[in-house]
């Protein structure tokens, strides 16, 4: 069975040329939504459980599937998977019920293993200039060690943790979760 799958980003859109193209291409059932690739597509979660084996799946342009290479290959292997095709008419033109079409996927695939490498180069690569330069990434511990230091005095001066906290105006928590973090290994500390 061919089925149609036509989408614009935004009410103000039109599918109209979309759904010309999918009838024109002898689609036999064809969904229509109006979403951003962005967002939740709860019509594409209905037509990827309406396919089939043996089914294809034709869209009018190919950013109709995904909204990066990455998400775009993987969901043609879910469906190659499922013995599924898929038909792009416009754009780049891709049918993978072809072998020219499954040698395209197959690029398009390397392709996007190639974009995710070259990806984690770089982060990999920026978080050690980082760290070279004595930036550390995550979120900024919540008490600064001149606090820790005041903690642990007045916890030493028989104070309670809650009082300690109120103190220092953290949570008591919070005051649990750093003291515990200073001392990994040494042993923890209660909530009182």
């Amino acid at each position: 069975m061919l089925i149609g799958y036509a989408r614009v980003s935004t009410t103000d859109q039109d599918t109209r040329l979309q759904l010309d193209a999918l009838r024109d291409a002898g689609c036999e059932r064809i969904y229509e939504e109006h979403a951003s690739t962005r967002s939740e597509r709860p019509v594409f979660a209905q037509v990827l459980d309406v396919l089939r084996d043996g089914d294809t799946l034709i869209v009018w342009k190919l950013d109709r599937l995904g909204r990066s290479l990455i998400q775009l290959v993987n969901t043609v292997n879910d469906l190659a998977a499922k013995n599924i095709g898929v038909r792009v008419l416009t754009g780049v033109p891709i049918d993978t019920t072809t072998a020219a079409g499954r040698l395209q996927l197959a690029l398009f695939a390397a392709l996007a293993e190639f974009e995710r490498d070259l990806t984690r180069e770089r982060v990999m690569a920026g978080l050690a200039a980082a760290r070279r330069d004595g930036r550390v990434g995550g979120r900024p511990r919540a008490i600064t060690p001149t606090a820790m230091a005041k903690a642990r005095d007045l916890l030493a001066a028989g104070w309670t943790l809650k009082s300690v906290a109120e103190d220092l105006n953290v949570n008591r928590t919070t005051l649990w979760r750093e003291l515990n973090r200073d001392t990994k290994g040494v042993g923890s500390v209660i909530l009182a």
